[in-house]
């Protein structure tokens, strides 16, 4: 899709409506480099050219909206966020198709992965075909999903999400991809590797 340009038309959906609650605190609030994980995450869909960028939050919107900037996003609530993350994705897809009927495909991510770059957005879309990211020798995402497979999302249930529909798919290496943000121990870890971790002061 992205060779220092934009030539398809790519959306990115951002999961994020957990409640944390192996951290201890909303992780979508924990700072990296200056910035939220969530605003980091927001960031990079953006460089990476995709657009329109659907977020989903669920668990304590409230705190969130108001200690995230989040502009130039659709930002969906959802109700069933306790259900796992097949519902947010379908909310995420469900938005999607009514901003943007002629999108050619979506980014699927989470708000957690610190190792995610621009960069690496460039590579998984870079062929209109399902891609996923690959860490700890499995696939995983972030993943884009042509707009063929947008009928297969809505249809998604539990907290697998799209797990089983890129277990034969093609994918491109994340080095560090394994590491999200669930305890303590990872956000550790997340400051030895990237730096500039900490509590947001809620």
């Amino acid at each position: 899709m992205c060779n220092g340009r934009c030539v398809r038309s790519v959306a990115a959906v951002v999961l994020a409506a957990g409640a944390s609650t192996r951290l201890g605190e909303p992780k979508q609030l924990v700072i990296l480099g200056g910035e939220t994980l969530l605003e980091r995450s927001v960031r990079i869909a953006r460089e990476a050219g995709c657009s329109p960028v659907v977020v989903v939050l669920g668990a304590i919107h409230a705190q969130i909206r108001d200690h995230c900037l989040l502009k130039d996003v659709e930002l969906v609530i959802n109700t069933d966020w306790a259900e796992g993350m097949g519902s947010s994705v379908r909310l995420g897809v469900q938005t999607l198709r009514t901003l943007a009927e002629d999108v050619e495909g979506v980014v699927l991510m989470t708000c957690d992965q610190p190792a995610v770059t621009a960069h690496h957005l460039h590579l998984i879309t870079a062929k209109d075909q399902i891609t996923a990211s690959r860490y700890a020798g499995r696939n995983g995402i972030p993943a884009y999903f042509p707009a063929g497979y947008f009928g297969r999302l809505m249809t998604l249930h539990g907290d697998v999400g799209a797990r089983n529909l890129l277990l034969d798919a093609g994918f491109e290496e994340l080095a560090d991809g394994e590491l999200d943000v669930d305890t303590h121990e990872d956000l550790q870890r997340a400051r030895m590797l990237f730096g500039g971790f900490d509590r947001y002061p809620l």
